[in-house]
């Protein structure tokens, strides 16, 4: 037979395994629950995604994404709490789609669904397609995950990137190899330039990898120089970034946190909001991330120490932070991959009363269950500040020539998405204190005051809100925003 001839033959029994092995993955059960959780997970995160208003941190985002890809690192640079990342995505999404509710939070919900069979990768790699699936059904329904995959902040685009890392990351850790490591860097800084607080996590990793094999690395020093490059390689991709966070750290954490969780209620408040929003949800998936790790220790305790070591070091640092910055559940998303990983090792605890499958899909369809109130409540009524209804109260209430004072001066951004106060010809003024209301000088027409429940976080002293109660009459209030009138 000729060379040409054998190598036509080669080319198509190479053709044929592929076809046998697209096919028997097709066939896999694991695989078709899979793209049924994938699916499901689509619906779930499109459905009513315009339904909302924006609500103050998109309209930040849709504010800042309108930028140039220059001005919105100045941004970062400023103080602006994301890094670039997530808002050069957008400032693509905006310029080539357009600009509306469903086309700023369609990027985070492609991301919350490409994150589904990540996470059955990282189950399957962490044991075995059985922790894998029920993993990426415990994502797919979840509130928590769900509600910021419809929102337009960097959240589930984070996620994504460290659900990879930790991919890479656990392959890393069992062969040592080059490729894993680096890969692991490349995502984490993604990560990072995401969303910062994905730092802790990189850095607990990090931690964990030399711990376990400090004594392979006294024995062989080259042992560590896979994990050396992966260092660099994070450093390297993330050095700007590293330098502004060092510089902003230092500048929010000079004085006390004005708003979220602080001490232990981060702890408890973190696994609620991850458990879908209940603590009676909570206790029950609690005992099951025991029995997981519990049931992890007797097949494998590297893994199972890993988990621990991931809760237990990632919120020993929140805890810490609360007292210096605001600390905020939502931060911690990423403790979903540790914690739904932990609930799905329990099956292994009811596969010893007796070995079936159905063990695996009555786990699989418990997620669901117990996340159905939350689905009927989501997706039928408003679930953010809604400053589209309230721009329209506004609109009706005011003349050419009048003032809308905000108050605090953030609140303007969400208003001024709905509301154009220059084709009403109403001039805005924004505030944070009783000092900043005195100075504007009442003229003849009226001036309105917007104010929201949170002022507090924004000027603790309460100068502001006891100023508005003393020389404003209240005429509106819709949800938690005020409108007052001088």
């Amino acid at each position: 037979m000729s060379g040409k001839k054998q190598k036509k033959v080669a080319v198509i029994g190479d053709n044929l395994d592929e076809g046998r092995q697209i096919n028997a993955l097709m066939d896999s059960r694991y695989i078709q629950i899979l793209i049924f959780l994938t699916i499901i997970a689509f619906f779930l995160r499109l459905y009513n995604l315009g339904f909302n208003s924006l609500w103050l941190d998109e309209a930040s985002t849709n504010m800042i994404a309108l930028k140039s890809f220059s001005d919105i690192w100045q941004v970062t640079v400023a103080g602006e709490f994301n890094p670039p990342l997530f808002y050069w995505m957008e400032h693509i999404m905006v310029m080539i789609i357009g600009n509306s509710e469903f086309v700023l939070r369609l990027l985070p919900a492609i991301f919350g669904i490409a994150t589904i069979p990540l996470i059955y990768l990282v189950g399957t790699e962490y044991r075995n397609q059985n922790v894998g699936i029920i993993a990426a059904a415990a994502f797919a329904f979840s509130p928590f995950l769900i509600i910021y995959s419809q929102e337009a902040r960097a959240y589930s685009v984070m996620l994504f990137f460290i659900t990879g890392a930790m991919l890479f990351y656990l392959k890393a850790l069992k062969t040592n190899d080059i490729k894993n490591w680096i890969l692991f860097g490349i995502l984490s800084a993604l990560a990072f330039w995401s969303h910062f607080y994905a730092f802790v996590m990189v850095v607990s990793f990090m931690i964990y990898a030399i711990m376990i094999h400090i004594k392979d690395i006294k024995r062989d020093l080259n042992y560590i120089k896979p994990f050396v490059i992966s260092l660099i390689t994070f450093v390297g991709l993330s050095l700007p970034l590293i330098i502004v966070t060092i510089d902003l750290f230092a500048k929010r954490s000079s004085s006390a946190p004005t708003y979220g969780i602080q001490g232990m209620g981060v702890i408890t408040e973190t696994f609620v909001q991850i458990s879908g929003y209940s603590e009676i949800i909570m206790y029950m998936f609690m005992i099951l991330f025991v029995l997981g790790i519990i049931q992890a220790f007797f097949i494998d305790k590297e893994r199972a120490t890993f988990l621990v070591w991931s809760v237990v070091s990632i919120f020993l640092v929140s805890y810490f932070l609360s007292f210096k910055i605001p600390m905020i559940p939502r931060y911690l998303q990423f403790l979903a991959i540790i914690f739904f990983i932990g609930i799905a090792m329990s099956y292994k605890m009811f596969f010893v009363i007796k070995p079936t499958k159905k063990i695996i899909y009555g786990m699989t369809l418990l997620f669901f269950i117990v996340s159905i109130p939350f689905y009927t409540g989501y997706y039928s009524q408003e679930s953010k500040t809604d400053w589209r209804g309230f721009s329209k109260i506004l609109e009706k209430n005011t003349n050419y020539g009048d003032y809308v004072v905000f108050v605090p001066a953030y609140i303007q951004t969400p208003t001024e998405y709905y509301y154009s106060n220059k084709t009403n010809g109403v001039m805005f003024i924004s505030a944070y204190t009783g000092k900043d209301l005195d100075s504007i000088q009442k003229n003849n027409n009226s001036i309105f005051y917007v104010m929201t429940g949170d002022v507090m976080a924004a000027d603790p002293t309460g100068s502001a809100r006891d100023w508005i109660f003393k020389n404003t009459k209240l005429i509106a209030q819709y949800n938690d925003i005020y409108l007052s009138v001088r």
